[in-house]
């Protein structure tokens, strides 16, 4: 794993803001003018030092749309307490990405539905859970839109607006992540959660910008506010595994 230049001086330039930050951070502690990037619109795009860090060597990645509150907040506590312990930029953007990736009852539901389709058995592994602890070199987790992005203050779900009718989604969905993913140097299984994400994923694809990508379509988002995630995944879970099991390690 490794920062690019660009994330290092990124991180460098909100330290002292992070540092500031009290023990218990609440909302308004985040969601403020010492972190907002760009405004438009109903859209306002805040800061958080979790996806700066690219796991280079990573065999799975998982994509999300835009960082949630709950990762947000996790990513900030964690880099403020490794900033007070005298972390490196490095540390604190792995420790960060380590602790926020999809966390919460999300992370939780995302595992379960990777094992209900088979992907622990492609990595040997007993559970898919392994990929947040002791195989976590060899996955990637990261968000279309690296930064967290909030309409009306609540998360952007994907929708409103189309990622496509945004010019600053635009920017970042289909210029900064594709930079990002090319990055990774091996051949990789791309899992998009979420229709949002896949339409992204699939138009990038036909362009041309994921050539190390063999992409898993299909894969319902694991928010609790999904209702009918599970109810999805039985539906595409026969098509899931034999995707899954198509991928050659």
């Amino acid at each position: 794993m490794r920062m690019i230049d660009e994330n290092l001086h990124r991180l460098q330039t909100y330290r002292a803001a992070c540092m500031d930050l009290p023990q218990q951070i609440g909302r308004e502690e985040i969601i403020n003018k010492d972190f907002l990037i760009a405004t438009e619109n109903t859209l306002d795009m805040y800061y958080a030092p979790h996806n700066e860090y690219i796991n280079e060597h990573a065999r799975i990645v998982i994509v999300g749309i835009t960082p949630g509150w709950t990762q947000t907040k996790m990513a900030f506590q964690v880099a403020r307490n490794a900033f007070m312990a005298g972390d490196s930029l490095s540390e604190v953007s792995k420790k960060a990405k380590a602790a926020a990736r999809f966390s919460g009852t999300m992370r939780r539901n995302l595992i379960a539905m990777l094992d209900a389709c088979g992907l622990q058995h492609l990595l040997g592994m007993s559970s898919s859970e392994r990929l947040f602890t002791d195989e976590e070199q060899l996955l990637h987790t990261t968000s279309c839109i690296k930064y967290p992005v909030f309409r009306h203050g609540k998360n952007y779900n994907g929708h409103t607006p189309q990622v496509n009718r945004s010019p600053l989604l635009r920017k970042y969905a289909y210029h900064v992540f594709p930079k990002e993913l090319a990055e990774i140097e091996a051949p990789y299984l791309l899992i998009p959660l979420g229709n949002a994400v896949s339409l992204t994923i699939r138009q990038l694809m036909e362009e041309g910008k994921l050539p190390n990508a063999d992409c898993l379509f299909g894969f319902p988002h694991p928010s609790g506010a999904n209702g009918h995630r599970m109810k999805q995944l039985e539906t595409m879970r026969p098509e899931l595994a034999r995707q899954i099991a198509s991928f050659r390690m």
